[in-house]
């Protein structure tokens, strides 16, 4: 499809990327939205905890919300979406990636940008209620790749699943892990790595056969993290061999299922491989927004209801 134009426009405080992906990730506040969890068993006997709000009359129409890296179904940019949602007649399931819902997950391995097996479980669990005759996935950074790559990588997409929306998105995720390796992300790859070692201690204690400390500490980049846990824990070579696996970029063109891309270009998360221009003039179900602002995840708008959370309650609208 063409290239949607985007019509976006910040407060003027907001126009920095710094500003506006600190603002939404440590300032902004959402309230209003009553939570009930359910815990479901996967096949491999891990567990993921879904966090579920409502709509005020029943639906037949759910959305699943899919957070970042480190992340969960707290964080703003996820309720933000399930309030809106919730207000115009539509069911939110925020899925916890394993690991991500406060209590540790079983098994040694965990979540990561590729690990589709994981929301096929939630989207068939979902389906065997047989309550929703429409689902949306939406996806978040991390959650995002995740999205796109399950739409793309699968002929057999479920009838109900009409639509995906992803934000801030890195496609490319060794073109992404560069950028946050850069220089003018320093403050936020220690940020990220602080939070994925913390996690990964206990682990060191609960499976000493797959890692042990001298592995540990030598992780001291988010490179070295996925070389020695991410890749080795989920069955990739190293780092690169994860990173070519899971991208979405490269499923984009099977996409049969509408799908919304929305990547700031002001994003520095991600690299200009995370800006799929090509493959979405070669696909009618791939749509491509690039607002000029917006930085990482942080689309302030009006009234505390961020402009990827109105554009995915449109998107999913028109259908």
């Amino acid at each position: 499809m063409p290239i949607i134009q985007s019509t976006y426009k910040p407060p003027f405080w907001a126009k920095k990327s710094f500003v506006s992906t600190v603002f939404s990730g440590l300032a902004r506040k959402v309230n209003g939205v009553e939570q009930t969890r359910e815990r479901i068993t996967l096949i491999d006997g891990d567990f993921l905890d879904l966090d579920w709000s409502y709509a005020e009359e029943k639906s037949n129409k759910v959305i699943i919300l899919l957070h970042g890296l480190e992340g969960h179904a707290q964080r703003p940019y996820i309720t933000g979406t399930a309030k809106l949602f919730n207000e115009n007649g539509i069911d939110a399931c925020a899925v916890n990636f394993r690991g991500c819902s406060g209590e540790p997950n079983l098994l040694y391995r965990s979540y990561h940008s590729g690990a589709t097996e994981d929301l096929d479980a939630v989207v068939q669990h979902i389906l065997s209620k047989n309550q929703y005759a429409e689902i949306y996935i939406k996806g978040i950074s991390l959650g995002g790749n995740l999205a796109l790559k399950y739409v793309g990588e699968r002929d057999n997409v479920p009838k109900e699943i009409k639509a995906v929306i992803a934000i801030s998105s890195p496609c490319d995720l060794k073109g992404s892990c560069d950028e946050l390796l850069s220089i003018k992300n320093r403050h936020y790859a220690i940020r990220f790595l602080g939070h994925l070692k913390n996690k990964l201690k206990p682990k060191l204690i609960q499976f000493p056969k797959n890692i042990t400390l001298t592995h540990f500490n030598a992780i001291k980049t988010l490179k070295d993290f996925d070389d020695v846990y991410t890749a080795k824990a989920h069955g990739f070579e190293n780092a690169l061999d994860y990173y070519e696996k899971a991208s979405c970029l490269q499923f984009l063109p099977n996409i049969k299922v509408p799908s919304l891309i929305i990547n700031a270009l002001n994003d520095s998360f991600i690299s200009s491989g995370c800006y799929p221009v090509r493959e979405a003039k070669n696909n009618n179900n791939l749509f491509l927004e690039m607002p000029k602002y917006g930085g990482h995840v942080g689309f302030i708008d009006k009234r505390n209801i961020y402009y990827n959370e109105k554009r995915a309650l449109e998107f999913v609208n028109e259908l």
